[in-house]
């Protein structure tokens, strides 16, 4: 998966200037994805964001690496240290909200139905709290429709 790059400008402002940026995503991930990752270690250095653990999902890990890129302050997230069991199906796509999307218009892109939008939504419960709350620059999954 790799170095995955977010805006560093944009997203939710967790920080504060407290200099404990790794605690902050640490809790934030435990809250949001409660004990879905084990032996989760978080360090922050210059915008760049790197996870360690192990996740019950692959779900889990693109959603832990998209909560803590979503982050105003961090500019990429390395999730090469987040361990998942592998999956038989296709990669996820992600996604960089523009400025004029809503959820309804992503899904008619990538499904060919706008009302096809609650599925992104699901995917992305952690990171979008209210489908009509999306704003440009953050990053979400596109999961692959079951046939």
């Amino acid at each position: 998966m790799g170095l995955i790059e977010f805006l560093k400008d944009v997203g939710k402002d967790l920080f504060g200037g407290g200099g404990k940026e790794a605690e902050q995503i640490t809790k934030m991930l435990q809250t949001d994805l409660p004990g879905k990752i084990t032996g989760l270690n978080v360090a922050f250095s210059k915008g760049v964001v790197t996870l360690t653990g192990k996740c019950d999902s692959q779900a889990t890990k693109e959603k832990a690496i998209l909560l803590a890129g979503n982050l105003k302050g961090v500019e990429s997230v390395n999730g090469d240290g987040l361990e998942a069991p592998v999956e038989k199906k296709e990669e996820t796509e992600f996604y960089t909200i523009k400025r004029g999307d809503t959820l309804s218009l992503i899904a008619k892109r990538y499904y060919g139905n706008a009302m096809k939008y609650p599925v992104i939504f699901e995917a992305n419960r952690e990171v979008i709290k209210n489908p009509d709350l999306i704003y440009p620059g953050q990053v979400i999954r596109i999961p692959k429709l079951d046939k």
